[in-house]
């Protein structure tokens, strides 16, 4: 899942809903994180927009917490 830069508005309401903590206001990104935000802004060109509410997917426990999963994104 990717957030359109140009569209956020950056209140910050989703931050606490990722069950993942897996997003920030692109001020408080850590540094190890910031070539995401041109990955995101990529992403967000190409993917659908999520525009109702989805059961996450089965294996989403599974992969939460797992670090350096980069090499598994598929364009």
């Amino acid at each position: 899942m990717v957030i359109d830069p140009v569209i956020c508005i950056d209140c910050e309401l989703c931050v606490p809903e990722c069950p993942a903590d897996a997003i920030y206001q692109d001020t408080k990104l850590p540094p190890e994180q910031a070539e995401f935000l041109e990955i995101n802004a990529q992403l967000c060109q190409e993917w659908p927009n999520i525009t109702e509410l989805k059961p996450a997917p089965d294996d989403a426990d599974k992969w939460n917490g797992v670090t350096d999963k980069l090499p598994l994104l598929e364009r």
